[in-house]
């Protein structure tokens, strides 16, 4: 096997030095940066033992194994109040890492949609779009790995909340609210209380709803006050739960979406990192198939650099160009 087709194995053994090291745990999902690693340090490849996962693992079923065990380990810190650190790294962050290994923006956008698990799939969401963040702004490998651990953990506190208020079908009252915002304030002090986490991913949960203009929480904390990590997870937080269905709201259209964050640039989010996401998602977007918002189907052909929230489409045998249609626009991505 070449090495560049490992992306998307499975270890099914340890992969160890003759010390008996371990470098590359059992049950690790491969990633490209684990290629690297293995090329780099020219491992030789029949020392590994693979099991070939179905390509559509790197979507919907993977995100959903994702999530699955994010649960599972929501309810081991509820019950001890602490996270398990190597858990998450051996098991959740390959997945998130080979989820971010991304064919098209639907095929990642499909399994991000949270379904009737929001709580838990959000997390596993931020996390994979906070690491394509991080790809697209070239952190280096191993603040990427910080990154993704950040981001998937940025919510760790709501274990602090009850469920009946997480999942409240209405509107918040007051206190409910005052409540809910507690829980960067609380998954601040739980990553904190766990030995051998980077003190970067504490400051992600505590910071992740403050705002460049000092009108976030839960200190009102403005600009260079803000860790970059967490400036990162505040867009990639602010897109999931746009394009998520929840118990009160269904999804944004996407137009809405893209355009919103676009506006979150000027004063609410890092101008260049929502710049970057939104143009880059776009690019991604190129040969998807959209519905309109007038009903109509097509196929995007162009982003336009200046202008990318308005791609050219080819709807049928039509040529349309949305910088010069501007009541219409894409409803949502059909595949």
């Amino acid at each position: 096997m070449n090495a560049t087709n490992l992306v998307g194995s499975k270890l099914i053994k340890d992969l160890v030095t003759e010390n008996g090291v371990v470098l590359i745990p059992c049950n690790t999902i491969l990633t490209r940066e684990h290629v690297e690693f293995i090329d780099r340090h020219h491992i030789p490849l029949d020392l590994l033992e693979l099991e070939r996962l179905p390509r559509d693992m790197t979507n919907e079923s993977l995100i959903f194994k994702a999530t699955e065990e994010i649960r599972e380990i929501f309810h081991y810190m509820r019950r001890r109040g602490t996270v398990p650190i190597e858990e998450v790294q051996s098991s959740i962050i390959p997945t998130i890492h080979q989820a971010a290994e991304y064919p098209t923006l639907y095929s990642v956008l499909s399994g991000l949609q949270a379904k009737d698990d929001y709580t838990y799939r959000h997390n596993i969401g931020v996390g994979v779009i906070s690491t394509l963040i991080g790809k697209w702004l070239k952190l280096s490998e191993a603040d990427l790995g910080l990154l993704t651990t950040a981001a998937t953990l940025h919510d760790v506190g709501k274990i602090r909340i009850d469920d009946d208020i997480l999942n409240k079908p209405g509107k918040y009252t007051d206190e409910e609210y005052s409540l809910m915002k507690r829980h960067a304030e609380f998954g601040y002090e739980i990553i904190c209380n766990t030995p051998g986490i980077d003190h970067q991913v504490a400051l992600v949960a505590l910071q992740h709803h403050e705002r460049e203009d000092g009108k976030g929480y839960p200190y009102g904390i403005t600009e260079n006050r803000i860790t970059y990590f967490s400036k990162i997870v505040a867009v990639a937080d602010v897109f999931h739960a746009m394009t998520s269905k929840r118990v009160y709201k269904e999804a944004s259209p996407f137009y809405q979406v893209m355009q919103q964050m676009l506006s979150d640039s000027f004063g609410r989010l890092h101008p260049v990192i929502c710049n970057v996401f939104v143009q880059r998602m776009m690019e991604m977007s190129v040969g998807s198939e959209v519905t309109l918002t007038d009903g109509r189907k097509g196929r995007i052909l162009m982003v336009h650099p200046g202008d990318p929230v308005n791609p050219s489409i080819l709807a049928a045998d039509e040529y349309i160009d949305l910088r010069k249609n501007h009541h219409l626009h894409i409803d949502r991505l059909t595949r």
